[in-house]
């Protein structure tokens, strides 16, 4: 299993031993520093990033919109989970 972020709260603890009961399965959490630190990595992650979105090899779900005037209240909707995807303010 691979951990990214926190959207739902902290991974409540757990044994390692039950990884290995389990078959050898393993947890991981990844970083974005420890693949990117540098910043040329990261402008180069960024340019392979929205070259494969300009290509259309991935493609990036928009949940919501709101105006730029509305920028309280998409947080207060990111902040009590009624978004969904991705979240732009318009300006």
């Amino acid at each position: 299993m691979v951990s990214y972020g926190n959207a739902s709260g902290a991974a409540p603890p757990f044994s390692p031993l039950e990884l290995a009961k389990r078959g050898s399965l393993y947890f991981t959490r990844t970083g974005a520093a420890d693949y990117l630190g540098a910043p040329e990595a990261r402008r180069a992650g960024a340019r392979e990033l929205f070259s494969l979105i300009r290509r259309k090899r991935l493609r990036v779900h928009i949940g919501q919109r709101y105006p730029l005037a509305q920028a309280a209240q998409a947080q207060r909707d990111l902040e009590d989970r009624r978004t969904f995807g991705s979240t732009v303010l318009i300006p």
